[in-house]
């Protein structure tokens, strides 16, 4: 049995992992979960917050003194709190997976200093068909050449505070490594005014806040006479809760390294590799 902790247990992903993990099966359990200190949901049942089921593990405003009590720690919640979980881990060499997004590369050193101890597993979206969508990018890319404009769209709630989405930067620096670029140099965030042309070479983004949108996303590419579109749209949080739970099974017992969710899918999964550059 693989008992699993989650981090930010009062919030819409939070909820989302405990009722799947609640939902999973007898193979796991959830062992802790975390609110804020001060948070009305303090030390309620971490199954009556999610759910309206029991699940016999109380909210707790650390992890401090759970450490015998899970074998994975699930984080979603927030670039702030990511020091205190990645150092926990790493002391207790607890497995970690991590789905928070708008990481500065301050988080990302956070994220290899724990791996050293502990195996970390890192994705912006941990659903499949986002990951699917990434290889078939690299395969459009290499298909395509030159002769075709890159746009990245994406939607998501008015609650999300980090824009472009952690999973549209990935699809940009898919395209962007496809073409032999880094993604730094070519990204283009916001147009606006009179300038000049369009420059093939750059990968456009937009980005549209409202509402209860989970998550969407659209790359297109524009061509003469003829456009391509690879769309991917979230219908719920349980997507990418199913994601994650999927991500701590295949990380329990690996070795300390840094892993993506690519690592945790297999190759049938994933399809072929790219075609090469021409």
């Amino acid at each position: 049995m693989l008992r699993i902790a989650i981090a930010g247990a009062a919030g819409r992903m939070g909820k989302s992992l405990i009722e799947a993990v609640m939902d999973a099966g007898p193979e796991l359990r959830l062992g802790a979960a975390t609110v804020e200190a001060g948070d009305p949901s303090l030390g309620l049942d971490a199954g009556m917050l999610a759910s309206g089921r029991k699940a016999g593990v109380e909210t707790v405003d650390s992890f401090a003194g759970c450490a015998g009590e899970f074998d994975v720690l699930i984080d979603f919640t927030s670039p702030a709190t990511l020091a205190g979980h990645t150092g926990f881990c790493r002391a207790h060499r607890k497995a970690l997976v991590v789905g928070t997004t708008g990481l500065g590369p301050e988080h990302h050193d956070l994220l290899a200093a724990c791996a050293q101890a502990a195996p970390v597993l890192h994705a912006p979206n941990m659903s499949l068909g986002v990951n699917l969508s990434l290889q078939l990018l690299r395969q459009a890319t290499a298909a395509l050449g030159e002769g075709f404009d890159v746009e990245i769209i994406e939607a998501h709630h008015r609650h999300k505070k980090d824009a472009p989405s952690g999973t549209a930067l990935a699809m940009g620096r898919a395209v962007a490594e496809t073409r032999g670029q880094k993604l730094e140099d070519c990204a283009i965030y916001g147009r606006q005014g009179i300038g000049e042309e369009r420059d093939r070479n750059t990968i456009g983004f937009a980005t549209v806040r409202g509402g209860d949108i989970v998550g969407e996303h659209t790359v297109i590419f524009a061509g003469p006479g003829e456009r391509l579109e690879i769309t991917h749209k979230a219908g719920n949080r349980a997507t990418f809760a199913n994601g994650a739970l999927r991500a701590a099974r295949w990380l329990a017992g690996k070795p300390p390294n840094l892993y993506t969710m690519t690592d945790a899918l297999t190759p049938a999964d994933l399809g072929p590799a790219p075609c090469p550059p021409q």
